[in-house]
């Protein structure tokens, strides 16, 4: 049985209950990479990563390079002396690095690979209607999330999963995964398979001011899962054209009902205290919005104190 040194790098959430397993099954984390500190918020306070947050609760030692290329940072690795890496959520990481442990460094990521490499896999799973999801275990190489193949372990979506609640279980799912990762390494009977890059693969583009924005043009199952993919976070937009009033909205949930009508899409109509946005095949039933410079409500309580124009519509 290999004695295993674990360096582990990542940042966000979804990183400290990955650490946390890891630290549950006895594994010997010898440090924490994670992004440097950094203003944040209205007050502008400096904000630490929830993963550093987590590493200093369990006293362990907190490394935040902003360049892993330094010859400081590699002595920091010389001196922690790992044997393994395991990379959740993280950066980039040069050859350097990478390649620094004679066990290698692997990546924990939220997809079935080769499908949805990239940034934000959970999202655009749901945004393209997958009815199917899962996590991967790889070994790192020079490319993006293209390192031969460990283990995968898949899960259903759910029509009402949105991303928050598919964060939650693919999270659950990582921890389990990295740790069968961890014991087949220490045991030495680790196997991996190539991946096989074909014609049909889908990109999990990072996520932006466009890629975001709600297309009216489209069906309402696809509108739906836009909309569901991106909530709670980045969160679905329009503009709710109001009158004279052109207002930048957020929509945070909705549901889709398949109905006949002779509305053009896009088309707002207020009934029994709920708003519908008539799209191709039926309506999009907004239930939480937000409007600029407010907090999301429920959309009765908008109606409450909001007018409604005739002829108000999204675009």
């Amino acid at each position: 049985m290999r004695d295993l040194r674990i360096l582990f790098m990542g940042t966000p959430e979804f990183a400290v209950h990955i650490l946390a397993e890891i630290l549950k099954e006895k594994f010997n984390v010898v440090g924490v990479v994670t992004a440097p500190d950094k203003p944040a918020g209205r007050g502008r306070k400096v904000h630490q990563s929830a993963v550093k947050k987590y590493a200093l609760e369990k006293n362990i030692e907190v490394l935040q390079p902003t360049n892993l290329k330094a010859e400081e940072f590699q002595e920091d690795l010389n001196r922690l002396n790992p044997n393994i890496q395991v990379v959740v959520a993280f950066r980039m990481l040069p050859k350097k690095v990478w390649n620094f442990p004679k066990y290698g460094t692997f990546n924990l990521h939220a997809s079935l690979l080769p499908q949805y490499r990239g940034a934000a896999p959970i999202n655009w799973a749901i945004i393209n209607g997958e009815k199917i999801t899962g996590v991967s275990t790889f070994f790192i190489d020079e490319k993006i999330d293209t390192g031969e193949m460990i283990f995968q372990e898949q899960i259903p979506i759910e029509k009402e999963d949105n991303a928050g609640t598919l964060h939650d279980k693919l999270m659950n799912l990582g921890g389990k995964l990295v740790c069968k990762t961890l014991k087949q390494i220490a045991e030495d009977s680790i196997t991996t398979i190539p991946q096989e890059d074909h014609k049909e693969l889908k990109t999990a583009y990072k996520l932006n001011k466009e890629n975001t924005r709600i297309d009216w043009q489209k069906s309402g199952e696809e509108i739906y899962n836009h909309i569901r993919g991106l909530s709670p976070y980045p969160v679905a937009w329009t503009i709710l054209e109001n009158g004279n009033d052109s207002l930048n909205c957020k929509i945070h949930k909705a549901h889709f009902s398949e109905e006949k009508h002779s509305l053009a899409n896009g088309e707002l109509t207020e009934e029994d205290k709920t708003l519908k946005v008539a799209v191709q095949n039926g309506f999009i039933i907004l239930e939480e919005i937000q409007l600029p410079g407010k907090r999301k409500m429920d959309v009765k309580s908008l109606l409450n104190g909001f007018q409604l124009q005739e002829n108000a519509k999204m675009s």
